[in-house]
């Protein structure tokens, strides 16, 4: 494991920031440049999958286009081992939808490259 894949606790924290600013070029400073967004909801065992820079980062974006209020609250510390991490979250949004307000725990599960997220695996619980 190289020392280059180590990111800190303050790193994850900018990541869940820019989330709840709806920057998404400040999301996309954090990913690397090959990356992969496996999505909480979507049809294959992997929710929806997204490959590369230009598909992260508009699965990112779809997350506000269907709840425009979108909020994630951290729930714990996160834990990082070597070139994986955890983070807990609570996640709460008006689905544009239907306008019904959502709150549902959930966990992203990372992989890191040369210190940026090389995969984001996000996960939560169904939502009633």
């Amino acid at each position: 494991m190289s020392k280059t894949n180590q990111v800190s606790p303050d790193f994850l924290a900018s990541f869940t920031q820019a989330w709840n600013d709806q920057d998404l070029d400040k999301l996309m400073d954090h990913m690397a440049d090959e990356c992969v967004f496996m999505a909480s909801v979507g049809p294959e065992v992997e929710g929806t999958r997204w490959v590369g820079r230009e598909e992260v980062r508009k699965g990112f974006a779809s997350l506000w286009e269907n709840y425009p209020d979108a909020h994630f609250e951290p729930v714990g510390e996160d834990f990082i081992v070597g070139d994986r991490a955890c983070s807990e979250w609570i996640f709460t949004g008006t689905r544009k939808s239907d306008g019904k307000r959502v709150k549902a725990r959930g966990c992203d599960v990372y992989t890191f490259k040369d210190g940026k997220i090389a995969v984001k695996n996000a996960m939560r619980k169904q939502a009633p």
